[in-house]
């Protein structure tokens, strides 16, 4: 069976979205997102941080209201990057994905390195503008609000290019999943 997309969702674990911006909001756009390619046939495939949090914990959970079927595959990741060291890139060649739509957490880190990562290997990605968040950040005595990454990382993934490739920062409400 061939499929083009998949909605790939990425650490909205409890213990992640703690203190992260707009967290509720993105909580109930990805909600949406996941009903919305259930029912187009779409394949939901959930990544979890597995370094962070031990499997079962509270933190590992997702964070209400996402709640994953049985038979949709999960990927426990131990670095941002959500192909490294996991079976991710199998589990998409078995679905016959061609094309990564994008949500989850954190933005800086393991949103934007596995698109980058998903771009390099050839995938086809729209990340979900209004569905990623991350916390603030501090780096050499700058605060930057996790409004201002969020910003910053749809910028930079609109502006990305490589040959021959789709790349694009949407609403969850005009993302086209199938």
């Amino acid at each position: 069976m061939t499929v083009s997309s998949a909605l790939l969702v990425i650490d909205l674990q409890r213990g992640v979205v703690v203190d992260c911006f707009d967290a509720d909001a993105v909580l109930d756009r990805v909600a949406r997102l996941v009903d919305r390619a259930r029912a187009e046939g779409v394949p939901v495939v959930w990544v979890q941080d597995h370094d962070d949090f031990s499997e079962g914990s509270d933190g590992w959970a997702l964070a209400e209201p996402l709640v994953r079927d049985a038979d949709e595959p999960l990927v426990r990741k131990e670095f941002r990057d959500s192909f490294a060291g996991t079976d991710l890139a199998e589990v998409l060649d078995g679905l016959g994905v061609q094309h990564l739509v994008v949500a989850g957490a954190q933005s800086d880190y393991c949103v934007r390195t596995t698109t980058q990562a998903a771009a390099a290997r050839g995938f086809d990605v729209t990340l979900v503008s209004d569905a990623h968040t991350t916390t603030d950040a501090e780096h050499d005595g700058v605060v930057i609000t996790g409004e201002q990454i969020v910003a910053h990382t749809n910028m930079y993934f609109a502006g990305l290019r490589y040959p021959g490739q789709r790349f694009a920062a949407v609403p969850h409400d005009r993302v086209e999943l199938s």
